[in-house]
């Protein structure tokens, strides 16, 4: 892959050497910290689209969480006291211990701050969410460490896991119901390279909202397609597995010639995605750089470093001078650009609520996490004016994070970080074996 991408003045390249020596190394190392290492997710939310077909009985798809009897009751606590010192006071635990180092956003907050947040909770901001997000007071949301549940290949397969890329594909993306995705399985076939030739002339003609809405889907799956490829179980020995980079598998997903020419355009628009989660980090730095907001954990010394770091890594994401232009998106008629920006907002909402469908736990969790984070970073792309406006020592309702949603949105540019890594390393395993 090489030159400038489409819908943008960035190219390849630039990315490829930005990614790899500013953003990789410090994105692994903040996704390491406590307060990004540990989410809290329903995984037992019920398909709202179609009858449960089975979740998948392979052990690698089981997730562990941590034991809600190991969470200390500063984190269990209610939105009016998530914010205050409780969990800092609470004993640590032998097993899970970094769960408890796990709170709010700032440990050192006024009555008055802590009424404001109070208010928030009672705020219905429903019209800024891009996605369905998980009820944490659920009995059944669960804390998670992704450190000890990575995204990789679980053997999960099959006309399950196409019904929901199918669905994602067929029913939420900008394009004529009589075209079907090309390389479907469970779509017929209607002419292979010829419907691909027919299927990107199209995009060509739609505007830049519903084609930048499907650029962002199909980079997502192939980001999630690299991370599968890259981290692959090779072999089982006595009960040992041993994972790595599968290059079979990398072929038949993105080779040309094994896609019908459609690889290299998806890890074109995985390219764009990043870009636009990139954007997103630049533009949220305000929110971060206040005063009034600390990375709580419990541990002052820790949660120094960790917004020390977020915040040299938003010095980075500003660096950067080829920026995709999110102002050339819903810039028409007032009234027309604000009934897509709805349309396009309900799509994705639609979308995060198909990954309750994914019937593999593991492959659920890093799916539900992707999409909450890309929500997040549209979130923020389309709250510019909030975020410009917001006190520098106070708390507003105007713009607002949750921290499963900061979390979110560190972990899945973290992924996008590591997926444009792996293709470094796919191009020179490709050459080796040539």
């Amino acid at each position: 892959l090489t030159g400038v991408l489409d819908d943008c003045l960035c190219d390849i390249e630039s990315i490829d050497d930005f990614n790899t020596f500013k953003i990789f190394p410090k994105i692994q190392k903040l996704q390491e910290r406590d307060y990004f290492r540990y989410y809290k997710v329903n995984l037992k939310r019920p398909c709202p689209f179609w009858a449960d077909d089975g979740h998948c009985s392979i052990k690698d798809c089981h997730v562990e969480p941590c034991p809600e009897s190991k969470i200390p009751v500063g984190i269990k606590a209610g939105s009016s006291n998530k914010y205050s010192k409780v969990a800092n006071n609470s004993k640590e635990l032998e097993d899970c211990e970094q769960a408890n180092k796990l709170g709010a956003i700032n440990s050192t907050l006024s009555n008055q701050s802590k009424e404001a947040f109070i208010d928030w909770a009672r705020y219905d901001d429903s019209q800024d969410h891009f996605c369905e997000l998980d009820d944490e007071r659920s009995p059944d949301a669960q804390y998670v460490d992704l450190l000890l549940n990575p995204e990789r290949y679980t053997g999960y397969k099959g006309p399950s896991a196409w019904r929901v890329w199918n669905s994602i594909y067929e029913e939420n993306c900008f394009k004529p119901r009589s075209v079907y995705r090309p390389l479907n399985p469970l779509a017929p076939s209607r002419g292979g390279s010829c419907l691909f030739y027919f299927l990107m002339q199209f995009f060509q003609r739609l505007c830049l909202e519903k084609r930048v809405f499907y650029k962002l889907i199909s980079g997502l799956h192939a980001s999630i397609n690299l991370h599968l490829c890259a981290n692959y179980l090779l072999e089982e020995t006595w009960g040992k597995p041993r994972w790595g980079p599968n290059v079979k598998e990398f072929t038949r997903r993105f080779d040309p010639l094994e896609t019908k020419g459609e690889g290299p355009r998806r890890l074109k628009n995985l390219y764009f995605l990043y870009l636009i989660e990139l954007r997103a980090l630049s533009k949220v730095a305000p929110y971060f750089e206040r005063s009034v907001v600390d990375l709580y954990t419990g541990n002052g010394h820790e949660d120094a470093e960790s917004k020390a770091l977020l915040l040299d890594i938003f010095r980075d994401t500003k660096s950067f001078h080829m920026h995709f232009d999110e102002k050339s998106m819903f810039a028409g008629d007032k009234k027309g650009a604000k009934s897509l920006k709805e349309e396009f907002r309900l799509h994705f909402k639609n979308i995060s609520r198909i990954m309750d469908c994914v019937g593999c736990d593991k492959c659920r969790l890093w799916g539900k996490l992707q999409t909450q984070g890309l929500g997040t970073a549209l979130k923020i792309l389309f709250s510019e004016k909030e975020i410009q406006s917001l006190p520098e020592n106070s708390p507003s309702k105007g713009f607002q994070l949750t921290r499963q949603e900061i979390v979110a949105l560190v972990n899945a540019f973290g992924r996008l970080s590591t997926s444009i890594r792996e293709l470094q390393n796919f191009k020179v395993l490709l050459q080796q074996t040539r």
